[in-house]
């Protein structure tokens, strides 16, 4: 995908839109339900995502970074 053809506020939006479907997927996922977005499952979200930060990172764009690890089991000496 072209993302230098994107505005600023386009490229935020999509990173956002991937946000929002991850923790969709996660609350479905812990109310016992399929995840509907497949993001966790689907590598191009993830590989989607990192491009998006690279150009927002490349314009010097401020923005919180998706924490992929949010909603799973976490080792117990990382806690």
């Amino acid at each position: 995908m072209n993302y230098q053809a994107f505005t600023n506020d386009s490229l935020a939006m999509m990173y956002e839109g991937i946000r929002g479907a991850l923790e969709s997927d996660d609350e479905l996922v812990s109310l016992g339900e399929q995840a509907r977005f497949r993001v966790r499952e689907t590598p191009d979200w993830k590989k989607h995502a990192a491009d998006l930060e690279a150009e927002m990172i490349s314009r010097g764009m401020i923005f919180d970074l998706i924490d992929w690890d949010d909603g799973q089991s976490k080792l117990p000496f990382e806690e």
